[in-house]
């Protein structure tokens, strides 16, 4: 049965009202609804997050620039935030393929330095700003999954609307079946991260990247690794580039030592790339088998794992945040600063932002019409200056990793010295990701060592330490336009790359009985990262939200 014909025939669906409703639990939907409380008490607010738990989806590396946090909660120390272990070093490696080269201190560019910054687990700092906002009067719903943007007859947004639970996978209701909610505010907010599932049909419905530059994304694959205490450097921050990157695709390594014995690394790389062939996945495992990177780890127990897109967060991207009756903030938008890696400061400031609004607006008696005074504040903010610094970062890699580095040489670190904060140019990008690959037959194939069950890993051991599960008689949420396309053209010309770019194995071709190739789609190993729907050659695949709860569960990530 279709949407439609469930209404039809269980509808209709019940609704609650709200001043705001947010959707999405991270660090940008949760400084929204805290902020809205803080300015107005007797506002009501919802967020609503579709894990199982607040942090429960929450992925990132984490440096936290604590700028923003600071703002939202001055005392945030003696509430207990788990800022717990500020960076005390930062190194910065050139590795090749068996040996490395620090950067001295003096050289390193101003977008590479974390004084004053901690490493964190992000899961963790959510779910205490969770708390918070509970503690305030915000009702966070959790697992409750955002599948539907509703409008009003003049084409506002009005709320939005829960799935459906318990619907099979021939797409009948079971037993067990319960007819979504309608969740209706003044204004609405998303906040769903990079790559939105309902952030994407308001960019399209109300055009809100005319005139702007094609974003595009990059995939950070992450562990969580368990250390002897004598190789525990909390604080430690490690940065690398180079190897295994041999050709103009940008990534980067990232390792940060935590409190607690913990290491928390990872390995990130454009969606830009252009051989079919790589697997973002296997570069990341023979990246820790370097001797750099190894000897942070050796002894110790890889505890979790995680992987998820992330903007590349250029404000030429940045499309236009407000239509009618809602808002996009955080890394829905794409206010990410890549040069630096740290999304969370931003994601924080863009939902104070977008609070401070709607607060206003909402005492003056208005709902459903732009917030205009968001993207005005934002264009006077410490963040926007930030960003204006870091915009041409991740084009000039665009052009080569040589020309990548002495550009961001001459703007992060010469021209700050000659007192010019902001670069004199601008760059721009007109190509989305899923544009850059070749046809297999043009690139070289790529062989990558075995796991070796220490060090390095496969794919399914990894997703099983990422407490992945989806309910299994649903509906698969990543769906195909065109059943056929996968193998007469993904396979045909490009060797089946979504058998590679999926950090989960997800896909995979397998034969038919009588010889020929299918698409096998293992929708339960998928940890939402939201790479499918971004390099798929064909924008053939679409992700759409599966049941509430369904996903990864991380600790401590």
């Amino acid at each position: 049965m279709t949407n439609e014909e469930i209404l039809a025939q269980f509808g209709p669906r019940e609704s609650m009202e709200y001043d705001v409703v947010v959707v999405g639990g991270g660090p940008a939907g949760l400084a929204t609804a805290i902020r809205l409380k803080q300015l107005n008490a007797d506002l009501s607010v919802v967020v609503l997050e579709k894990g199982s738990e607040a942090g429960a989806h929450i992925l990132s590396g984490a440096v936290m620039d604590p700028r923003a946090i600071t703002e939202l909660f001055p005392n945030w120390k003696e509430l207990g935030a788990p800022l717990n272990q500020p960076v005390s070093s930062d190194d910065i490696l050139f590795l090749s393929e068996t040996g490395v080269t620090r950067t001295p201190d003096f050289l390193v560019p101003r977008n590479l330095h974390n004084d004053g910054c901690y490493v964190v687990s992000l899961s963790n700092v959510v779910k205490w700003m969770a708390q918070q906002a509970e503690s305030l009067g915000v009702e966070v719903f959790a697992g409750f999954a955002a599948a539907e943007v509703l409008y009003d007859e003049q084409g506002r947004v009005k709320g939005v609307a829960t799935g459906n639970m318990g619907v099979k996978k021939d797409g009948e209701p079971g037993d067990d079946f319960q007819l979504g909610m309608e969740l209706h505010g003044k204004y609405t907010v998303f906040a769903e991260g990079a790559r939105g599932h309902l952030g994407k049909q308001l960019l399209a419905k109300y055009r809100l990247t005319e005139g702007k530059d094609v974003q595009t994304f990059a995939i950070g694959i992450k562990e969580l690794w368990e250390v002897p205490a004598d190789k525990a450097q909390p604080g430690k921050v490690v940065h690398t580039a180079g190897w295994p990157m041999t050709d103009d695709t940008f990534g980067g390594g990232f390792l940060y030592h935590l409190d607690g014995n913990q290491v928390t690394l990872g390995f990130v790389i454009s969606l830009d790339y252009q051989n079919p062939h790589m697997s973002p996945f296997e570069e990341m495992q023979r990246w820790k088998a370097h001797p750099a990177i190894r000897a942070h780890l050796e002894g110790g127990k890889r505890i979790g794992y995680g992987a998820r897109a992330i903007n590349n967060g250029t404000p030429q991207a940045l499309p236009k945040t407000v239509f009618p009756g809602g808002a996009l903030v955080g890394c829905d938008a794409g206010y990410l600063n890549a040069a630096r890696i740290t999304g969370s400061h931003a994601a924080i400031k863009s939902g104070m932002l977008v609070a401070e609004a709607a607060a206003a607006a909402l005492t003056a008696g208005r709902a459903q019409d732009e917030l205009v005074e968001y993207p005005a504040a934002f264009e006077k903010s410490w963040l926007f200056e930030e960003l204006q610094q870091t915009r041409n970062f991740k084009l000039w890699f665009k052009k080569g990793k040589t020309v990548g580095q002495l550009m961001t040489g001459i703007e992060q670190w010469l021209l700050p010295k000659l007192g010019v904060q902001s670069p004199p140019w601008t760059l721009h990008n007109h190509k989305a990701d899923h544009q850059a690959l070749k046809p297999a037959s043009a690139c070289p194939p790529i062989a990558y060592p075995k796991p070796d069950g220490k060090i390095t890993f496969d794919r399914l051991s990894s997703v099983f330490i990422s407490n992945t599960n989806h309910a299994e008689d649903q509906p698969a949420h990543l769906t195909l336009k065109d059943a056929g396309m996968p193998v007469a053209t993904n396979l045909a010309t490009y060797a089946g790359p979504e058998s590679r770019y999926c950090p989960a194995g997800v896909y995979e071709y397998v034969k038919n009985d009588d010889g020929s190739d299918r698409l096998q789609i293992n929708a339960q190993n998928c940890v939402h990262c939201k790479t499918c729907d971004i390099k798929d050659p064909t924008q053939n695949i679409v992700w759409i939200t599966p049941e509430g709860s369904g996903g990864p569960n991380y600790v401590g990530m």
